[in-house]
């Protein structure tokens, strides 16, 4: 076997690879979840925003405390609103930094009053004040968050309730379900975003949006 015949049969090989390496990538972004965790992925009364009859749901597992989740904030409502009633997104509370466990469920308290939204967003645009070395630190989100035009003393008594901690015990056990280990995790109709990115989320959704429409 002379060199050009070993050249052809060794880059053969490596094309061979690449497309059974594109296709298992293709298999692994697209798959769904199994029937028996796809439960886990809805909680009623969660956080949502976009198209009421949107046919397309984005899931976001979140800790308030995750630099990437403050990054990627933006940026999923820019999906949103680009999608014209077709996409919505839910939040789930997954609280891996420590201390967020509390700012959760102040974010829930906040949503009881019809305030997620302002809170969340007046959290991730002062992360740098209430976290410090992955460390959270409830009372500064408490007081963050208070600047915000709600009842505080409602707010004081929701969030130490026995009703959103187990609100929160199930945002973490779905998470538990569902895998999720970091933030943000997310899920597209049901479908892991398996390789984390930006661009990669945006075809995902745009694949579930050829799909439902």
């Amino acid at each position: 076997m002379n060199n050009k015949t070993v050249f052809i049969s060794v880059a053969a090989v490596i094309a061979l690879v690449f497309i059974a390496a594109v296709g298992v990538y293709k298999s692994q972004q697209t798959s769904s979840l199994a029937d028996d965790v796809l439960p886990a992925l809805e909680r009623i009364n969660a956080p949502a925003k976009g198209g009421k009859d949107a046919k397309v749901t984005i899931v976001e597992f979140f800790d308030p405390a995750c630099g990437t989740c403050r990054q990627f904030y933006p940026l999923v409502n820019n999906l949103v609103k680009k999608s014209r009633g077709k996409v919505k997104v839910v939040m789930r509370y997954a609280p891996l930094h420590q201390g967020s466990e509390d700012v959760v469920k102040m974010l829930e308290a906040a949503h009881l009053q019809g305030r997620f939204w302002p809170a969340v967003e007046l959290l991730f645009a002062n992360q740098q004040h209430w976290v410090e070395h992955h460390v959270s630190n409830p009372q500064s989100a408490l007081a963050a968050i208070k600047t915000l035009r709600l009842d505080h003393e409602q707010l004081e008594s929701d969030w130490q309730s026995t009703k959103i901690a187990k609100i929160i015990e199930q945002d973490i056990q779905d998470g538990q379900t569902l895998q999720v280990r970091a933030t943000p995790q997310f899920f597209v109709n049901g479908k892991p975003l398996v390789v984390f990115g930006y661009q990669e989320l945006v075809d995902l959704v745009e694949e579930a949006i050829a799909e439902a429409y």
